[in-house]
């Protein structure tokens, strides 16, 4: 172990973790002076004031797991004594006022559109524009004003605060940019000052030729398509470019896998055309996404995943399809699919595996008690917080870790509940 320092070295720190995150796990144990997110390694540096605090720190952890947003974290004292400079990659509070703010919202139980950070913000001074997006640090927006004053007045008076009650808790900072660029009126932007602009963009659609999808199936190739559905850029480690559709996953169980039970896990990066076991290879599967994007987010969030026991393996497939055939699984024109519609919203909640599972489509009459009887067997269920939205019945069930989340996902998505199919996805909250 590296000699004790005010530097704690932290690894594992993926996409989904932000900054604050970060902050809320180790401020328990003094002053945090310096924190540097080093996003291409998936780590992080964090400067604590004394080495007492470190060492607390890192004393604690070594007894408990720290567990961020459903990912283990792994920290150790760092080489260096002490951070002299701070990295490209990490990112500085705005302090300079501005009349644009930066808005990150933490602990969203709730979602929140351009109408709900209106209704917010209005108050304070005439609102210009609003812009949201989902970034690293979770659910962002932007907020121009017509003067810094506005501004200043806004995040004096609601830093901090809650949107709703216990939840959505905003932090604002200063941006540095100049003027914020609208192209539509929408429930993710708005210019209030040109109420003429068009509602939706138009999606492109690609020949096909790389990956062959039916029609009707979007070809995300297009990068400013794509970086739009993440919000203006894509999460660290995906280019956008991949041109090959079709997977290669391989450690699975035998026994306790099969073609539906895939198209449930693989179903929440994209649309499925067809999934194969391979006979020769019990433990081995081709999954064809509709596109190649598609099945790069797949590789992405999946490799490494805990399933029944075993770590998946996920890569590209030297094989461009997979041909139809007695011996796989065509859910080309399945219903089931989550990005017939609103694929731009759906790409927004693409994640890795997480402790915590959001299920919708649920009977209006539903009890707690019900939903934990129907998902029990597939682990330890910590907490359930049962909801509505816009008048329809939610649920968030957290699990005791991510295999077990997983597999009540993988078992129990598109089963019936009273009546009513439901849909399972990862929830990207930590708790409840």
């Amino acid at each position: 172990m590296a000699e004790p320092s005010k530097v704690i070295h932290v690894r594992n720190v993926g996409h989904e973790i932000s900054e604050n995150d970060l902050l809320q796990l180790f401020q328990p144990f003094g002053v945090i002076t310096k924190l540097v997110m080093l996003r291409a390694k998936n780590q992080a540096l964090i400067q604590m004031q004394d080495i007492p605090s470190a060492v607390n720190s890192i004393q604690y952890y070594t007894n408990v797991q720290p567990s961020v947003r459903g990912r283990n974290v792994y920290i150790q004292f760092s080489s260096h004594q002490e951070l002299t400079t701070m990295e490209q990659n990490s990112q500085p509070r705005g302090e300079e006022p501005n009349r644009i703010l930066l808005v990150t919202i933490h602990h969203m139980l709730y979602p929140i559109t351009v109408e709900v950070l209106h209704q917010v913000f209005s108050p304070h001074g005439f609102v210009e524009k609003i812009v949201t997006f989902q970034k690293s640090a979770g659910f962002q927006a932007l907020v121009q004003y017509q003067s810094n004053q506005n501004a200043i007045t806004a995040r004096t008076s609601l830093q901090g605060r809650n949107i709703y009650d216990g939840c959505c808790q905003l932090d604002i900072q200063y941006s540095n940019l100049d003027e914020l660029q609208v192209n539509y009126n929408n429930e993710r932007s708005r210019d209030f000052t040109n109420p003429s602009l068009p509602s939706e963009q138009k999606p492109g659609y690609g020949d096909g030729s790389l990956c062959a999808h039916p029609v009707g199936f979007p070809q995300m190739g297009n990068a400013a398509v794509i970086a739009a559905a993440f919000g203006g850029s894509l999460p660290p480690g995906i280019s956008g470019t991949n041109d090959r559709c079709t997977v290669l996953v391989s450690n699975l169980s035998p026994d306790r896998i099969d073609e539906d039970k895939l198209f449930n896990l693989f179903s929440l990066y994209g649309n499925i055309i067809r999934i194969k076991l391979l006979r020769n290879k019990p433990d081995h599967a081709l999954v064809q996404m509709s596109d190649g994007f598609q099945a790069e987010l797949a590789v992405h969030f999946l490799k490494g995943a805990m399933l029944f026991g075993k770590r998946l393996e996920v890569n590209f497939s030297k094989h461009s399809i997979i041909t139809a055939g007695a011996d796989s699984h065509d859910y080309s024109n399945s219903n089931l699919n989550r990005f017939n519609r609103n694929a731009v919203k759906n790409y927004r909640y693409c994640c890795s595996p997480t402790k915590m599972i959001h299920i919708s489509t649920l009977p209006q009459d539903v009890t707690e008690e019900e939903i934990v009887a129907h998902l029990e067997d597939c682990g330890t269920i910590v907490s359930v917080k049962l909801f509505e939205m816009k008048g329809k019945k939610q649920v968030l069930v957290l699990f005791e870790n991510e295999e077990q989340a997983t597999e009540a996902l993988v078992w129990k998505h598109a089963t019936s509940l009273g009546g009513s199919t439901i849909r399972i996805s990862f929830s990207q909250l930590q708790t409840i």
